[in-house]
């Protein structure tokens, strides 16, 4: 038996609970590890509210995680790694444990923390794929919402890499550390148009909603065509005709690799914002509700 973190009902931080569980076998494609550390992402949080229930079905009990990064224990048919790599990745089972699977590991960078490591897979791979789906190229202009985030943080830098000007929505505390990765950032809430058109007086061609703060009739507004916005946050997407972007990235292109290489040349940088032990999963969830932290949540078991 093993630790993990899980909830056998839907409700509020306080259904998490440390729990003894069997220590999972990794399957074909596969590697177990024992974990060093396991991001908190606020899909995390809709699928333990049950907000989730309908796109996200559960079978009870579950243990939450999306991504883990750690030592390989014990390996399943077809993979290269070996026991003792240091490895990053999807978590299949739940990442909020002592030990979990992860499917078509990457090797962790010997520079790259264990934080990190395990913060940048969903993030990163989301990131990635929207600007795909959204088509943004060199010389366009492309509005973030929610640019401080996890996914906008790194949309923001792989967008500026590629020649696409940014206009990114943040908190007043963050505008000075997004501007300092190459997009022009200004104030959200009220007034939020006028600073966008003031910021990008040449229009807005593309939309990224990773806020989901009911900006979207207003970004279809600025863009002129639902077509040109995306969001992976805000569920009311249809009724603007806006596409919702949710789900793994290509498995037959996957992105992580070229991230962590990007990440490891410093190409890219995730801030880190708080890291708590595993046993307080419960509290690390509230605290994100509650917006009491900054960059990154990371559990350490």
């Amino acid at each position: 038996m093993s630790t993990a973190i899980t909830f056998s009902e839907y409700g509020g931080p306080e259904v998490l609970r440390l729990s003894q569980v069997a220590v999972p076998e990794p399957g074909p494609g596969q590697v177990r590890i024992k974990v060093k550390a396991a991001s908190v992402n606020p899909l995390d949080l809709k699928v333990r509210s049950g907000l989730m229930a309908e796109t996200f079905p559960v079978d009870f009990p579950v243990i939450p995680g999306l991504d883990a990064s750690g030592v390989v224990d014990a390996v399943g048919e077809g993979v290269a790694a070996v026991v003792g790599d240091e490895v990053l990745g999807a978590a299949v089972g739940g990442g909020y444990a002592e030990y979990a699977v992860l499917e078509r590991p990457v090797a962790k960078p010997e520079g790259m923390s264990w934080e990190v490591a395990a913060a940048l897979v969903t993030v990163g791979r989301t990131a990635h794929r929207v600007l795909g789906q959204l088509g943004a190229q060199a010389g366009r202009t492309l509005l973030i919402h929610g640019a401080a985030g996890g996914v906008g943080v790194i949309a923001v830098q792989l967008a500026v890499a590629r020649g696409i000007t940014v206009v990114g929505t943040v908190g007043e505390s963050d505008i000075e550390r997004v501007t300092a990765l190459g997009a022009t950032a200004v104030r959200y809430g009220d007034g939020w148009v006028e600073r966008v058109k003031a910021a990008a007086p040449g229009g807005v061609d593309l939309v990224l909603d990773a806020s989901g703060a009911g900006v979207l009739a207003d970004s279809v507004a600025l863009t002129g065509d639902p077509g040109a916005v995306i969001t992976i946050a805000d569920t009311s997407a249809r009724r603007h005709g806006v596409r919702f972007s949710a789900g793994a990235a290509d498995q037959s292109a996957d992105s992580l690799p070229e991230l962590v290489r990007l990440a490891a040349a410093g190409g890219l940088t995730l801030p880190i914002g708080r890291t708590y032990p595993l046993d307080r999963a419960a509290t690390a969830h509230a605290d994100l509700e509650a917006h009491r932290t900054r960059g990154k949540v990371v559990l350490l078991p």
